[in-house]
């Protein structure tokens, strides 16, 4: 009988209803706590993204950027310089020769009918004229402070080797002794012939220089070179050649 009176006592007491009540209010209070942190976070979140856009704006703050120290270089020189160089260099002109090459060869104390060569040959070749643009130094490209005149000191044109056309390249007449032909029969360069192509390309290249060919060269290099400054908003540029 206690034991059951002891049970009912228990189920009666007080002290348990009032734990049994305070749980939900310490829910309470804690979902009461979350609600008002989430303004202070929302703030603080509003307060960094207002900062982060405004930041980039600050720094374009007359006398701001002098106090963090900020310091602007212009590189356009070096970039241009790097430019032209990689072009490596420009075939501005090229020029089609024609000569006529009149190779003798005699022999001493014999006549020509036993032992000589003569060769009348028309030789058609090409030269080509380029400015080197891979060997420029530093002091090659000068660019003032506000980025609008460019100078340039290029070195003079120079021609390339001549190329001998064999396709429009002929012999018109070819005397030969007889020993000379007896020779042609064991060689595997009749009359000569690397000696007569030796000696037109020789003339070809003489020709070459003889003519505009190199001024060309220059004046189409100066033209390719400022097109392309200006393209890159340049709005003077000089092209000397030294």
């Amino acid at each position: 009988m206690r034991d059951e009176r002891d049970s009912r006592d228990d189920l009666n007491d007080p002290n348990d209803l009032d734990a049994t009540e305070s749980r939900p209010s310490r829910r309470n209070q804690r979902s009461g706590r979350r609600a008002r942190r989430w303004p202070v976070v929302a703030a603080l979140l509003l307060t960094l993204s207002l900062a982060l856009l405004l930041l980039p704006r600050l720094f374009h703050l007359p006398g701001l950027g002098d106090l963090f120290g900020s310091e602007t270089q212009d590189r356009s020189g070096p970039a241009v310089l790097k430019s032209i160089q990689d072009m490596n260099r420009h075939e501005g002109a090229a020029g089609t020769y024609q000569v006529v090459v009149d190779l003798e060869k005699d022999a001493r104390f014999l006549p020509d009918a036993i032992r000589g060569t003569r060769t009348l040959y028309v030789a058609t070749g090409s030269v080509s004229a380029y400015v080197d643009l891979a060997g420029l130094g530093r002091d090659a490209v000068t660019i003032d402070e506000k980025r609008t005149t460019a100078t340039l000191r290029l070195p003079h044109a120079r021609l390339a080797e001549p190329s001998l056309n064999p396709e429009r390249s002929y012999a018109v007449s070819k005397q030969r002794g007889l020993l000379d032909r007896l020779g042609d029969l064991f060689s595997d360069n009749p009359a000569n012939e690397h000696a007569v192509h030796t000696l037109a390309a020789q003339h070809i290249g003489e020709a070459a220089r003889e003519s505009d060919i190199t001024t060309r060269a220059e004046r189409n290099t100066t033209s390719m070179l400022q097109g392309l400054l200006h393209a890159l908003g340049f709005e003077q540029v000089t092209v000397t050649y030294t």
